[in-house]
Formats: structure tokens, C-alpha cells, sequence
């Protein structure tokens, strides 16, 4: 069971996976018990470093499930470990909470960009799409976002964009 975000799981994951569709952690007790999983069942996680599993793990033991596992040190120590080796279990890239946004098998940067307007991974064809305005909306969270959230962030961006014309000046 993977317990990272849907915005995360969607540029990658493990093979076979179940994915519960969480779009916050805070959702995964209500959507974990939509699986229908049995308390005696062995139930495996993985997470991005492994903070989210230590969580999910306690939740769940608390709620008298027995056999659950965790990935020890998540995605990240898992790529690690088999970063020069064969890996046919991870596809795609992992999303990272840092300037990067995501890395690939090797843990160097990824493909993926940001939006600033939703915090979701974007990619370079979303960059180009008419729903893309930095800093503002991309085509995931333009018919989410209201007005007055893209106007506050599309104040944010002229602000920024000052600053970097005067510090290029």
C-alpha cells in the first residue's frame, strides 16, 4: 500500500501497488478501511522516507491489525540501495520535498517541475498547456483554484519577478 499523495503516486510508484487515492495523509484511515484488507492479512507500505509509514503502521497495529510492514527508510533508501543495480520494481520518478521536486532511480533530479499555485509535480508538456501561468495555475489546479487564490498568487509572481529584474539589473 503505498500511503504518500495522489499528486505524488502519480509520477511514481512501485509495481502491483494499491493506491488508496489520498489527497492528505489525514484522509488515509477513512480510505484504508474502503480496501476491505482482513486484521489477519499481511499488509506491506512504503512511503517517500518513511514518516508516513511509521504513522500508518501505528494507526493500524492500534486497530488490531497484526501483520504490518513497512518499507524500512522508504523510497529514497530503497533507491538508494539499488541505485546501481537492476530495478524493474520502481516506475517512474520519486517526489521530493525539496528544490528538486523529483528524482529518478539514481536519486539525481528528475523531469518534474512545480506548481506554485497547488504544489503538485508538473511536467514539461504542462509548462507549454494554456492552463499553465507561473506561479499561478497549472492544468491540475486551474479549474480548482478561485479567482481570489489566483489573484493572492499571481500578486505573489509580480512580486518575485521584481526582485529578479532588479537583481539582474
Amino acid at each position: 500500500i503505498d500511503v504518500r499523495n495522489i499528486y505524488e503516486i502519480s509520477i511514481g510508484k512501485f509495481k502491483n501497488s494499491i493506491n488508496p487515492f489520498t489527497k492528505s495523509f489525514r484522509e488515509f484511515p477513512k480510505k484504508f478501511s474502503s480496501l476491505n484488507i482482513k486484521k489477519n492479512q499481511k499488509i506491506a507500505m512504503y512511503c517517500t522516507g518513511g514518516i508516513r509509514c511509521e504513522k500508518a503502521s501505528l494507526y493500524l497495529k492500534s486497530s488490531g491489525y497484526k501483520n504490518v510492514f513497512q518499507l524500512e527508510g522508504g523510497i529514497l533508501n530503497y533507491l538508494s540501495t539499488k541505485k546501481n543495480k537492476t530495478n524493474k520494481n520502481w516506475i517512474g520518478e520519486c517526489f521530493v520535498f525539496d528544490e528538486r521536486v523529483s528524482v529518478n532511480k539514481y536519486l539525481k533530479k528528475g523531469d518534474y517541475f512545480q506548481c506554485y499555485g497547488c504544489r503538485r509535480p508538473i511536467g514539461k508538456k504542462d509548462l507549454n498547456s494554456k492552463f499553465y501561468k507561473k506561479g499561478v495555475h497549472c492544468p491540475q489546479c486551474f479549474y480548482e483554484r478561485t479567482q481570489e487564490q489566483m489573484k493572492r498568487s499571481n500578486m505573489r509572481q509580480s512580486q518575485i519577478n521584481k526582485i529578479i529584474q532588479n537583481l539582474s539589473l
